[in-house]
């Protein structure tokens, strides 16, 4: 069973479906579509309210042109070891500037939902049962201090001497 998480609880009636041979977008529902398909469908039309699953494989800064028509981004986690959405999603919120729904989709761990948070992600597709249950009685693990600058700072604000920023353009 896949549901889907924020950081104010469980989402009823989520309309995004990750299409596959078995598994098609019914009317009430819209589909996240491919990066390529996206881009062919996002330059035949000027449709918005679209939305796209990336695969770690795929090139992120390809969807810079479409980024305000596009309602969610959903990054890949096929495996728990394979961090490359992290980058995405960090890629996505600072250099690129998408501020509509960021969501992991795929093998997403109670361990990971506090990192993920931290690089911009904001909604969660959970179908492990340990994370559920956690997630359903909000314990989420606490992870005191990060070495790392990220979209979200740390509980104790900013204090990284040497963090390295984005100057603001004058």
């Amino acid at each position: 069973m896949t549901k889907i998480w924020r950081e104010t609880g469980f989402v009823e009636n989520d309309p995004w479906v990750i299409e596959t041979d078995e598994v098609k977008a019914t009317e009430e529902q819209k589909p996240l579509l491919g990066l390529d398909e996206l881009i062919a469908r996002a330059d035949e039309s000027n449709d918005g309210g679209l939305g796209v699953l990336i695969k770690p494989a795929d090139d992120v800064r390809r969807l810079e042109p479409y980024l305000d028509r596009l309602e969610i981004v959903a990054v890949a986690f096929p495996a728990f070891n394979d961090g490359r959405a992290f980058s995405h999603a960090s890629l996505l919120r600072q250099r690129l500037g998408y501020i509509n729904e960021l969501r992991a989709v795929g093998d997403v761990l109670i361990d990971q939902v506090p990192l993920m948070l931290r690089v911009g992600i904001d909604s969660f597709s959970v179908t492990n049962a340990t994370a559920l249950k956690r997630l359903s009685e909000n314990r989420l693990p606490a992870i005191p201090h990060h070495y790392q600058p990220a979209v979200r700072d740390a509980d104790a604000g900013k204090g990284y001497s040497w963090r390295r920023q984005a100057k603001p353009a004058a």
